[in-house]
């Protein structure tokens, strides 16, 4: 080919500044919103495409408005574009959609939906009667009230949450977000502590765990330290520990009315205090 014929044959090549801003709008909505922030420095047509709402509802709930209507946002304008509505569900961690109902926001990241199960919502035991747990606030929590374990013998924490609540075909990981009272407390530094998670009534994953780890209390107790495959908690930034529960998939076998289970119990009946629960949070991985 000579050089007019190669120079012609450039000419008729597509770029993709080409293209029209919907169709790579198209492309953008198949990737991710991280994938998508990057996108938009390629040029000015990928920019003005990674900032048009087709590309943004696409990760957004299909009930993102009543979420923003239910939440603190519900008090803001509108949102202007479908990509400030993402940014919003996505702001600042936790959305609090009332006092005693459960938190939901976006992982910025991906999309999924994150939820939030404060203490209110969780089933406590009470076989001490109303003075088992004490309701009270927390400076380091952005819910109104969390539950301080006053003292119990049988301790069992479960949470139901309905599977249509979570985003299908995701990854996530439940964990028990908790502290100790200032005073101190008892009966939870032994390794008899397990957690489960179904989905179902089917049991997705269960593990053995230690809230608050300490080997003097745990050879007291059972004369060894704890075993290797015992779980232990990690310290947030935030102030509060968090326990993995264990992982679990909405995928298409689980039908949207069925509940995803988590639960935490002490096999042992002794006397415990001092236990702090925030809430137990869904996280995609």
């Amino acid at each position: 080919m000579d050089t007019i014929g190669m120079a012609t044959a450039m000419e008729k090549t597509t770029r993709f500044d080409d293209l029209p801003v919907g169709c790579v709008a198209h492309v953008l909505a198949l990737t991710s919103p991280r994938d998508v922030c990057r996108c938009a420095a390629v040029s000015p047509s990928f920019r003005d495409a990674a900032e048009s709402d087709t590309v943004w509802e696409r990760f957004l709930p299909a009930d993102y408005l009543a979420i923003l209507l239910r939440s603190g946002s519900g008090r803001l304008p509108p949102p202007s574009s479908k990509k400030e509505a993402y940014l919003r569900l996505s702001d600042s961690g936790v959305l609090v959609i009332d006092s005693s109902d459960t938190a939901v926001w976006l992982a910025r990241g991906s999309g999924a939906k994150c939820v939030a199960l404060p203490a209110r919502k969780l089933s406590l035991p009470w076989d001490d009667g109303e003075f088992s747990w004490r309701w009270t606030s927390h400076p380091l929590s952005r819910f109104p009230e969390v539950a301080q374990l006053v003292g119990c013998t049988g301790l069992d924490i479960y949470g139901r949450l309905p599977a249509s609540a979570l985003t299908p075909a995701t990854d996530y990981a439940a964990y028990l977000v908790f502290g100790v009272a200032d005073e101190g407390h008892r009966g939870l530094s032994f390794p008899d502590q397990e957690t489960t998670v179904a989905v179902g009534g089917r049991a997705a994953s269960s593990h053995a765990v230690c809230l608050c780890p300490d080997e003097g209390e745990a050879r007291k107790f059972s004369g060894v330290a704890h075993a290797d495959g015992v779980r232990r908690p990690e310290r947030r930034d935030d102030g509060w520990s968090e326990m993995e529960m264990g992982r679990l998939r909405v995928d298409e076998t689980v039908v949207a009315e069925e509940e995803v289970v988590v639960s935490f119990e002490v096999l042992g009946w002794y006397p415990k205090c001092g236990l702090v629960v925030e809430a137990v949070k869904f996280r995609p991985l």
